[in-house]
């Protein structure tokens, strides 16, 4: 390990989230970051992963890095691990046994095939050296549903990519805009953001979902129902992830996820982190994920009950009445560098750099180094 910077073998086939899925960019970012060297192996076939790799030409290694969604790639990157005597260290993001029984209720809990998913996962996990979770609830998940050790369970968050998603002044407009953005799964309980509206009393807004999914098609039908004067709901198609920010600077209030079930309590989703990262007050759904939010910080973040239309409804009310306090009719601002919106959206940004920051990721690896990487 020269000058204590240990080299790391990324381990993983490229799967149907691509090469470069966000979470893995800002990993190897912030490992790049500490002066740590990667590279990077990719087996032809996961489950042949162990003898590819004994015949290629793998560099000696101090770490192996199973990145998210690869538990495929798990057992043959263990095995080898093994054999060179080094850690492997698996953050998987997901549970396969979450996904399947949980988020797309595809076994019964007690079924003999949700038994069976769980008993593969809980020896998969087994043989990492460490585990990565995203939120403090699964790390709490990982422990007490697939027995991962307490003491080699770490959390990173999801974060943002820092030099994309950034803080930029508000786009001036006579009412303001929310935003949501996403694959519209039943986690995401896009509807009931659509259901939000007829609730909604407070004065004109634009309401832009963004995206396409299972439920697109439902919020759109919701949406005739509850068209009204003040409430303008707009839908727009998926755009090039690096326009992304420019999207979000547009809009004036974020929207999370509002899903009910068990997953959705215990994650943060890519569009929060993103959305706090650009400076933009954010409305999501009150799980076990968020850290306790700091009362002088509470307009950065706003949370409600899942699946809860009235409470969006109203939340949405006090993030607009905020926007117009220091608006004029016509849309032009009225001090508006010392407006309770814009404190919101500097309260959301302090809210990321201290729960969420690439800072926090790099402490978090620094640890890991300490406890399982031989120094020379």
């Amino acid at each position: 390990m020269p000058n204590g910077k240990p080299h790391i073998l990324f381990w993983g086939r490229y799967g149907n989230k691509g090469q470069g899925y966000s979470r893995d960019r800002v990993v190897l970012e912030n490992m790049q970051a500490l002066g740590w060297r990667v590279s990077y192996f990719h087996p032809a076939v996961s489950a042949l992963g162990y003898w590819q790799a004994l015949f290629s030409q793998v560099p000696n290694v101090d770490a192996v890095w199973v990145p998210c969604f690869r538990h495929r790639d798990l057992k043959p990157a263990s095995q080898w691990a093994a054999r060179k005597s080094i850690p492997v260290i698996f953050d998987p993001l997901i549970s396969a046994y979450d996904k399947r029984v949980f988020e797309r209720q595809k076994y019964p809990e007690n079924s003999a095939k949700a038994k069976r998913v769980l008993a593969w996962e809980q020896g998969l996990f087994k043989r990492a050296s460490a585990i990565i979770a995203d939120t403090e609830a699964h790390k709490t998940f990982f422990q007490e549903t697939l027995n991962a050790a307490p003491d080699d369970t770490f959390v990173i968050p999801v974060c943002a990519e820092e030099h994309r998603f950034i803080e930029a002044p508000e786009t001036p407009k006579t009412n303001p805009e929310l935003l949501f953005y996403g694959s519209f799964i039943g986690l995401q309980g896009a509807t009931y953001i659509v259901e939000a509206a007829k609730y909604y009393t407070g004065p004109k807004i634009k309401l832009t979902l963004l995206g396409a999914g299972p439920d697109r098609q439902k919020c759109e039908a919701i949406a005739k129902q509850t068209a009204s004067e003040t409430v303008d709901i707009q839908f727009e198609d998926w755009i090039d992830y690096e326009q992304l920010p420019q999207r979000i600077h547009q809009a004036d209030i974020c929207l999370g996820v509002f899903g009910i079930g068990k997953k959705s309590m215990r994650v943060i989703p890519n569009k929060v982190y993103q959305s706090l990262a650009c400076g933009r007050p954010v409305i999501t759904l009150d799980g076990f994920a968020y850290p306790e939010v700091p009362a002088s910080m509470q307009n950065g973040l706003t949370l409600v009950p899942p699946g809860n239309p009235e409470a969006i409804a109203d939340a949405i009310y006090q993030q607009v009445n905020l926007w117009h306090e220091e608006h004029k009719d016509q849309g032009e601002t009225k001090n508006i560098e010392n407006s309770g919106h814009k404190k919101a959206g500097q309260q959301a940004r302090l809210l990321y750099d201290r729960f969420f920051s690439s800072e926090t990721t790099r402490n978090v690896l620094r640890n890991i180094q300490h406890k399982y990487m031989k120094s020379q």
